[in-house]
């Protein structure tokens, strides 16, 4: 079997006994070493640089200390509404490290997701308020590009404490955990405990990034730990109000992804509609699309789509199949996806070079399949049939990495 060489990956823990809020993340990553002047130069690219400052210093909370960051917003210049395609055009066109755009794209995502199930209007329809305003976006847009600035791989976090009490937003004065915490923390299981504090401790841009970003949830994952950055909070508390980031490298692991799963049953639709709508969806990005036959009320027959796709194509898939299917209602879900990591290897064959999906977790193989396109393409090329092309990459392959026997004494 061939040793892939997996650097360890760098983790980040976010320890939350008082909760957790953008400002306390990015005052976290300053003081961990990532240049608060970084984060504001990458930050104009969303076209706000007159609509904010961005200032940090240090807090004592009872005789400890950490860094609070200030976002500083000029009130004459910022909408007081933001919408999610407005928010995503404006993270797209940012010119930000790609890996940044997508977390920051699907943060907001899940924001939109949750508010939108709070009011009963579709993700693209929220209008954001407070949460979605200048600091929303640099609390998390920030908070990306601080990870990406660390070389974080992995992200873990702390179960979350519930809070109590009221808290005055857009709509009114809420309860504590506000509706929109509470979806993001249902749409993943997240684990929550009462530590008896009273007040706001985890708002939804807190909860929104750990939702999303988070592979998982509970203690402190196996790390060498190497450093910690301390971001405070405002309130005086009788806890020291800080998140405490720790950062460290770990045991190479396939982390968990978020995934959209889109559900509709069609009972008025042919067979070729739903295969043309099945073939936009997968060349629109979706992950996977697959159908089942069922049977609906009055007895009748019908097929249940399933799509999965990323968060941020959630609305691109909805419309295909609104589109090219008579569907009326189509069923959302957020699910955590673990993956394995997968790398593309080319193999030589009597009938020309063959592309093999090699699948592997940590330094271990675990399977491998020729790409189907190649072996089609070869196979209607060359007259053959496709189960040649198909054992004429595999056998090679396999023969390539198998496990070596000890020498003969």
């Amino acid at each position: 079997m061939i040793e892939v060489q997996i650097d360890m990956p760098t983790i980040a823990y976010f320890d939350c006994p008082t909760g957790i809020a953008g400002d306390m993340c990015l005052g976290a990553l300053v003081d961990l070493g990532v240049p608060l002047g970084y984060l504001i130069e990458q930050l104009q690219g969303l076209g706000i640089g007159d609509e904010f400052t961005l200032q940090s210093h240090p807090l004592d909370h009872q005789g400890q200390r950490g860094i609070k960051v200030e976002v500083n917003l000029n009130t004459d210049h910022h909408p007081h509404h933001r919408h999610l395609p407005q928010i995503r055009e404006q993270i797209a066109g940012a010119n930000l490290p790609p890996t940044v755009t997508t977390q920051a794209i699907q943060v907001f995502e899940a924001l939109a997701i949750a508010e939108g199930a709070v009011h009963g209007v579709p993700p693209e329809a929220v209008h954001f308020h407070e949460v979605g305003a200048v600091d929303a976006l640099v609390d998390i847009v920030g908070t990306c590009l601080g990870l990406h600035w660390l070389g974080v791989e992995q992200i873990y976090c702390s179960p979350l404490p519930t809070g109590s009490g009221t808290v005055r937003a857009a709509h009114g004065l809420l309860p504590v955990p506000v509706p929109a915490v509470l979806k993001l923390w249902e749409n993943r299981a997240v684990p929550v405990y009462d530590n008896g504090l009273t007040g706001e401790l985890v708002t939804p841009t807190g909860a929104a990034l750990m939702v999303t970003l988070a592979a998982e949830f509970g203690g402190v994952p196996a790390l060498r730990l190497q450093k910690t950055g301390w971001g405070a909070g405002t309130k005086s508390l009788p806890l020291p109000n800080f998140l405490r980031l720790w950062l460290g490298t770990g045991e190479a692991i396939a982390p968990l992804e978020t995934v959209m799963v889109l559900a509709t049953q069609i009972d008025d639709a042919s067979p070729q509609a739903i295969a043309y709508a099945q073939h936009q969806l997968l060349a629109a990005g979706a992950l996977d699309v697959f159908t089942q036959g069922i049977t609906m009320k009055k007895n009748r027959l019908g097929t249940l789509v399933t799509v999965i796709c990323p968060p941020a194509l959630t609305a691109t898939c909805e419309q295909i199949l609104f589109t090219e299917t008579p569907t009326l209602g189509i069923r959302r879900s957020l699910q955590p996806r673990h993956a394995l990591n997968r790398r593309l290897e080319t193999v030589s064959t009597p009938y020309g070079p063959v592309r093999v999906k090699v699948a592997y977790q940590g330094d271990r193989l675990l399977n491998a399949q020729p790409e189907y396109e190649d072996c089609r393409a070869i196979a209607q090329a060359q007259n053959l049939p496709w189960q040649t092309i198909h054992n004429a990459a595999l056998s090679p392959w396999h023969n390539a990495h198998k496990p070596t026997s000890p020498r003969e004494p």
